[in-house]
């Protein structure tokens, strides 16, 4: 599988050359032209990110995540939601490794096939990384303010989170 990503991603450059010769532009000066504001946006959204990632080791080191989870778990389970999925839904709108990690686990344990595997599938196909996503796009265009777009995102996710497990059941006549 490592070797179709290799093929995929040398194809993708070579294409790209080739679409520039096409239309005669000068693939070195446009890349070369393309590197400060590259940097310049890399080094703007630094601090956020930087500030992200030490706010989602710290949810997650400190307990307040176990504890948020553990104080949810009634009011996913009433609605129908696994508490097995509990933890990845805590940790989906947070960090993209972290919630990889535990849909991992929860397939080794549950394995792909089951109603778990099968739910835990749909929430990761989606959900999506709000805070990173927040903290890449607007960190680097500047927008402070994210209260709202933040608040929504989560509803969107929830939503989601509700939505897949739903269609799962009926699928699977759970």
């Amino acid at each position: 599988m490592n070797k179709i990503g290799a093929y995929i991603f040398i194809i993708f450059i070579a294409g790209t050359v080739c679409y520039s010769l096409l239309k005669k532009r000068n693939v070195f000066q446009d890349f070369t032209d393309g590197v400060p504001s590259g940097l310049k946006n890399g080094l703007a959204i630094f601090p956020a990110i930087t500030a992200m990632m030490l706010a989602v080791n710290m949810f997650t080191k400190s307990g307040l995540c176990d504890y948020f989870t553990k104080l949810i778990t009634p009011v996913f389970t009433n609605i129908g939601i696994p508490a097995e999925l509990i933890p990845l839904i805590t940790l989906t709108p947070l960090s993209g490794s972290g919630s990889l990690s535990i849909f991992e686990n929860l397939l080794k344990d549950y394995g792909c096939d089951s109603f778990i595997g099968r739910c835990a599938s749909a929430v990761m196909a989606s959900t999506e990384t709000t805070f990173y996503v927040i903290t890449v796009y607007y960190g680097a265009i500047g927008i402070k303010k994210i209260r709202h777009t933040a608040f929504v995102s989560l509803c969107a996710n929830m939503v989601s989170v509700i939505t897949a497990t739903l269609m799962v059941k009926l699928i699977t006549f759970q």
